[in-house]
């Protein structure tokens, strides 16, 4: 599948899924479906834990998966953005960090087997999600006290070690670190990543994506575009790309800059647009397939999916728009068997 995956990237622009927190929010979810019977006796509150229901409720996480699929998407993400032992400590749940991530892996794997089976001609793939966490490893959470860290390079190390062997155990084929606003964060996953390929002897295809947090081009650890590139660019990625935080016209410079620079395959997958006054989002998908359109014409990219606010009507949009394009070329781009 991995050597498949290359091949496809090669040759059409691959298509991700869209917002995972959005889709849940329809179904107007209490506390009771956060618990189910695995945590009904747990001593505090669970409301809002998403990945949880990848163990409480897999009915919803696998229907919102297929809705993707069905939609148009090649990969789906596995829903835990925040599937760590530090972003669980919030919820004391940290025994259940490996339970979360493997069912969930379990679940997506499920359902992109279901798909390609049905449609062999379009296999569908599996990314493993892996948030940065809520806490950074650059930036001192203390005004008072600029040289305090709420977290180290070895905890986050061993967090994200932990969560990247139970989605390889549940079956992905991707590893996405995503979601990036400190490169020190991504370089502790990476790291995390590649001593795990070392002790289970197999490589899996890693993608990372940035996210620019304001209209100063910088992530919130206060890199450019390019200075996040080249702090990366030591592992052979499968792709590198940006995400969250700017809508689709906002992030097309920063894309730009990837789609010159970064020798591996360059992934967009924005906002639908940037927050209104109640904290939504108000594209439609066709505007944000209107915005996009500017991506592949440039030919900029070679994944495209979406972020906060996008749904499986956006994502659909997209994979209609991006079948009219080619992806953007990668000079010296080896796929994981060539490179070994």
């Amino acid at each position: 599948m991995t050597n498949n995956l290359y091949q496809i990237a090669q040759e059409r622009i691959l298509i991700l899924d869209g917002a995972m927190g959005t889709m849940i929010q329809r179904y107007q979810l209490q506390e009771e479906d956060f618990r189910g019977n695995v945590f009904k006796d747990h001593a505090f509150p669970l409301k809002g834990n998403n990945d949880l229901l990848s163990i409480t409720r897999p009915d919803i996480i696998k229907e919102i998966h297929r809705q993707y699929f069905e939609a148009g998407a090649d990969i789906v993400e596995t829903n835990t953005f925040s599937g760590t032992t530090i972003a669980q400590a919030d919820y004391h749940l940290e025994d259940a960090v490996y339970d979360i991530n493997f069912q969930s892996a379990k679940i997506a794997r499920e359902v992109a087997d279901e798909i390609t089976a049905k449609e062999p001609h379009k296999p569908r793939f599996v990314a493993g999600a892996i948030g940065p966490t809520n806490r950074t490893c650059s930036i001192s959470p203390d005004v008072n006290d600029p040289g305090f860290r709420a977290v180290t390079f070895d905890q986050l190390v061993t967090a994200y070690y932990d969560q990247a062997k139970a989605l390889i155990d549940g079956g992905v084929d991707i590893l996405l670190i995503e979601t990036i606003f400190d490169t020190l964060n991504a370089k502790a996953a990476l790291f995390a990543v590649q001593s795990l390929f070392e002790d289970i002897g197999k490589e899996y295809p890693v993608s990372i994506s940035g996210t620019i947090t304001d209209a100063s081009g910088r992530t919130l650890s206060g890199q450019t575009t390019e200075a996040f590139l080249i702090s990366v660019s030591h592992v052979p990625l499968f792709s590198v790309g940006l995400n969250c935080a700017l809508g689709a016209k906002e992030l097309l410079p920063y894309l730009q800059i990837l789609a010159k620079e970064a020798p591996f395959f360059v992934s967009a997958y924005p906002n639908a647009g940037l927050p209104n006054a109640f904290g939504g989002y108000d594209e439609t998908p066709e505007q944000m397939a209107e915005a996009t359109k500017e991506y592949l014409e440039l030919g900029l990219i070679n994944i495209l999916g979406g972020c906060c606010g996008t749904t499986p009507e956006h994502i659909k949009c997209f994979a209609e728009v991006a079948k009219n394009y080619k992806p953007r070329k990668v000079v010296g781009q080896l796929s994981m068997v060539d490179s070994q």
